[in-house]
């Protein structure tokens, strides 16, 4: 009985900083846009790999340095590490160098989430790409479901921060009730039995199609430094449904 009440307990305390996190450093660091994306050195190559990616496509080194000053040609190595960094924190995109090395590259989903219909070639939808990491975790620590209320707060805190003025999405409410819903990447539904009725967001059916708890927590972890298996909790809803998957595809085969 004692080891019963300690393990639900020690659940309970998991659960709890888990849902605290939307208070933490960890989800202020999902909130930062990578500070590298404001620096004009990098500022033409981001929308030159996004544009790759989006469209499908490998990038080459002298692609790259089409998009770079060429006063900073002799520094392009730590420019390139620091926009793939970038590309990563921010965006959960990875850049890979293809095999055998003859520079070329390819972007590939570390999330993999394509953001169709909100990537382009503005700082616009940078931002819109940023925030809609920040919403699909903040959903996934809420306990999959996230109320009206607590999005609010987490847009408060968003334009609190100092990096408030890159943050530019015209109007980010209506960006993410209409937009994210018809593209569904989010539900946006009214809370079951509400009276006065309240609404919640879910993860819509694109997101579940393309991506999993296990790599939005990946990436959480990545971007707070921590081991994703310290998320306790999470870690253990995560492995659950892909082990659910891996045992739904092998009786489908």
């Amino acid at each position: 009985m004692a080891s019963s009440q300690s393990n639900r307990s020690s659940e309970h305390c998991s659960r709890q900083e888990e849902e605290n996190l939307c208070t933490s450093p960890d989800l202020l660091a999902l909130l930062f846009l990578c500070r590298l994306y404001q620096e004009n050195k990098i500022a033409k190559l981001l929308p030159v790999l996004l544009l790759k990616y989006q469209e499908e496509e490998p990038v080459t080194k002298e692609e790259m340095l089409h998009s770079v000053d060429p006063r900073y040609h002799g520094h392009f190595p730590l420019l390139f590490k620091e926009a793939c960094e970038c590309l990563c924190l921010a965006f959960g995109i990875d850049v890979q160098e293809l095999d055998p090395p003859g520079q070329i590259y390819v972007l590939l989903p570390v999330l993999g989430l394509s953001y169709k219909g909100i990537l382009g070639d503005n700082y616009q939808s940078f931002s819109k790409v940023n925030l809609l990491i920040v919403i699909l975790t903040v959903i996934f620590l809420k306990g999959n479901h996230v109320s009206e209320e607590d999005l609010r707060e987490v847009l408060r805190t968003r334009e609190m921060l100092p990096q408030k003025g890159h943050f530019v999405i015209g109007e980010p409410w209506e960006f993410i009730t209409k937009d994210l819903v018809q593209l569904q990447y989010l539900e946006y539904r009214q809370v079951p039995h509400s009276n006065p009725a309240k609404y919640e967001f879910l993860w819509g059916p694109r997101t579940h199609a393309e991506t999993t708890k296990m790599k939005v927590l990946e990436h959480l972890a990545k971007v707070s430094m921590r081991d994703p298996r310290s998320y306790t909790h999470l870690y253990a809803e995560a492995l659950r449904e892909e082990q659910e998957a891996a045992h739904s595809c092998a009786m489908g085969q």
